[in-house]
């Protein structure tokens, strides 16, 4: 099966399949302050990632590219970053490295939105000359080297080998001319893996925790015969427990919160246990594929109205105060985390 075929597979399979939801939010709970001493009007969503600003703590997550309907999605969604302040990944650009022609789906982003930030995106064993490639078609900010092992793993045509995987991570950051985001695409990240990349110079990671886009479920539906059914269901970290397991690594590096975002709520917890920037995908090609570009706006608008009231109830100016509020970790998620030896008691006492 061709590559472009693959990736128009991967979009329809991630509209057809729901969101599972087993994103551990639930089990989080902000603690309610009665007493908001400033105005709505002083609340501002500014952030910084990897060094950049970014007017917003949204970001439109790596989603799709090279094939030819991606190219529209792409347009579609470059529209609603441009109108919204949000910055945008795209998806894997090796397709386009391998055939030019398809390079158009993913550099349409910057036509559309030529002043915003983008973010390119490979696999994780790319080559620093590919990934530069990578960052100069679409004119990048900052670069995604993605891992997806377990993706891989299931894919009937996937990758087989990952051997030296984190010395090829080391030469891109260290080579590449923008900052290197190290992301997972569904499965979550552990505090092994945070140490391990921090170890490599690592400085910017995406949790892409279970609960969104489950691609262990999108590669079982592409498959002949026998499937992966327990891996798809049970496999991975949830997004709240991949930014728990991150606290002890929050000085050393910037954090993307993100799988399974489905709410303005959801992205204020995840900026409480650390993230500086959210990651939102299926919440945002949803709407835009099935009513439009302004439907698509109208969400994130709202949800940036939304997060404007969160941060007044919690009395904080900005998303970076979310870090200093107290947030309560109940159920599945705090048996995980006293088992790993997370300090929730610190968490939930925080600024008393």
């Amino acid at each position: 099966m061709s590559i472009e075929q693959r990736k128009l597979d991967h979009v329809r399979y991630a509209l057809a399949l729901n969101p599972s939801l087993d994103n551990g939010f639930s089990d989080l709970r902000f603690v309610h302050r009665a007493l908001p001493d400033f105005d709505l009007g002083d609340v501002t969503l500014a952030t910084t990632l990897g060094g950049l600003s970014f007017s917003s703590p949204l970001l439109i997550n790596a989603m799709t590219g090279g094939a030819g309907r991606t190219e529209e999605i792409n347009r579609g969604l470059a529209e609603v970053a441009k109108r919204t302040g949000l910055a945008m990944a795209v998806g894997s650009q090796r397709a386009a490295l391998k055939d030019p022609a398809l390079a158009r789906t993913y550099s349409v982003v910057r036509d559309v939105n030529p002043a915003g930030l983008l973010i390119a995106n490979l696999g994780a064993g790319a080559s620093l000359s590919d990934a530069q490639r990578a960052v100069e078609m679409i004119g990048a900010d900052l670069m995604h080297l993605h891992l997806n092992a377990a993706q891989e793993l299931t894919m009937p045509e996937g990758d087989r080998s990952f051997r030296g995987l984190l010395e090829k991570i080391q030469a891109v950051v260290e080579g590449l001319s923008v900052p290197v985001i190290v992301k997972e695409v569904g499965n979550g990240m552990s505090a092994e893996t945070y140490r391990k990349l921090a170890a490599v110079g690592v400085r910017v990671v995406d949790v892409a925790g279970m609960g969104g886009t489950n691609f262990v479920s999108i590669e079982n539906r592409r498959r002949s015969g026998l499937m992966f059914e327990q891996l798809e269901r049970e496999w991975g970290q949830t997004t709240a427990v991949a930014l728990l397991e991150a606290q002890p690594f929050l000085g050393a590096f910037d954090v993307i919160g993100s799988g399974g975002v489905q709410s303005a709520l959801d992205v204020a917890k995840c900026l409480a246990l650390g993230a500086n920037v959210v990651g939102v995908a299926g919440a945002i090609l949803r709407p835009l594929m099935e009513h439009g570009i302004e439907s698509a706006v109208e969400i994130v608008e709202h949800w940036h109205e939304e997060l404007r009231v969160i941060l007044t109830l919690q009395e904080c100016h900005s998303v970076a105060e979310l870090r200093e509020r107290p947030l309560i970790v109940r159920g599945q998620t705090a048996e995980w985390s006293r088992l790993r030896g997370i300090d929730l008691e610190r968490i939930a006492r925080r600024g008393l």
